[in-house]
């Protein structure tokens, strides 16, 4: 990164878990780099989803760097995620025909939850696979896996966590980290936000402010999605040997209605 820029610059590491970001700053000039991001940066950057795309330099060994707005802001707090401005963002981000193209252009296919229930299956090892919560799991994602289908489409985020949202000095929220997207059922973003942030008393209230009522369908759907990255990110944390999370999603996973 370093000789992209001059000795005046300082290049910190911004951590994460891929190691292929960075701040750069010189007086009063500040950028978020990355390592080659996906090309959809640019439609995020232009829909207004992430801090504005600076720009994009090739480098000779290949690799693209990518230069971004550094802001000031901070992250979402839970309590927040019930805010207006958070629905109308995801409903942008659904309703988005440049950002679906684009991620059509990059050859990603819509997923269908037969095969994401089989994708879930091929990574539990047999310790998680015999934990009582995980096989009743299952086999309720098995027995409805086919009423699930469904013909909507749309960018999904897949990690609607408080933590990505950035909320900006100016007042603007922004939905970062995008290595996840797919073309999905908006099922997956709407179940996890509405399971992890908001009481069932208000899903109605925040699913009018999305745009959309809470039928038996989407119930469905949502809570299917839901307990099927719950199951994923029990295994997740069982291979990063990060038990105490690892309980804390079984534990969950019973709790799930």
């Amino acid at each position: 990164m370093e000789h992209l820029f001059g000795q005046e610059w300082e290049i910190i590491p911004a951590g994460g878990a891929t190691g292929e970001a960075f701040y750069a700053q010189h007086e009063d000039q500040r950028l978020f780099l990355k390592r080659n991001s996906s090309p959809f940066l640019a439609v995020l950057s232009a829909e207004g989803i992430v801090p504005k795309l600076v720009w994009t330099k090739r480098m000779e060994n290949g690799d693209v760097i990518t230069a971004q707005q550094w802001l000031n802001g901070r992250e979402l707090k839970p309590a927040e995620m019930n805010q207006m401005r958070v629905a109308k963002l995801l409903k942008k981000i659904h309703r988005s025909e440049p950002m679906l193209g684009m991620l059509g252009r990059l050859g990603k296919t819509p997923l269908q939850p037969h095969v994401y229930l089989e994708m879930i299956r091929s990574e539990l090892d047999s310790e998680v696979l015999s934990l009582p919560e995980v096989q009743q799991s299952l086999s309720f994602l098995g027995a409805e896996v086919e009423q699930v289908r469904s013909d909507e489409k749309v960018v999904c985020h897949c990690d609607v966590n408080h933590n990505n949202w950035l909320l900006a000095e100016n007042n603007q929220l922004y939905l970062i980290d995008w290595d996840g997207a797919m073309v999905a059922d908006p099922a997956i973003d709407l179940g996890l936000l509405l399971y992890w942030y908001i009481p069932k008393e208000d899903w109605n209230q925040w699913l009018s402010l999305y745009g959309r009522p809470l039928t038996d369908d989407l119930k469905l759907r949502m809570k299917w999605y839901v307990v099927a990255q719950t199951v994923s990110s029990i295994q997740w944390y069982k291979n990063k040997n990060r038990l105490q999370e690892m309980q804390k999603w079984i534990d969950y996973l019973g709790d799930i209605e």
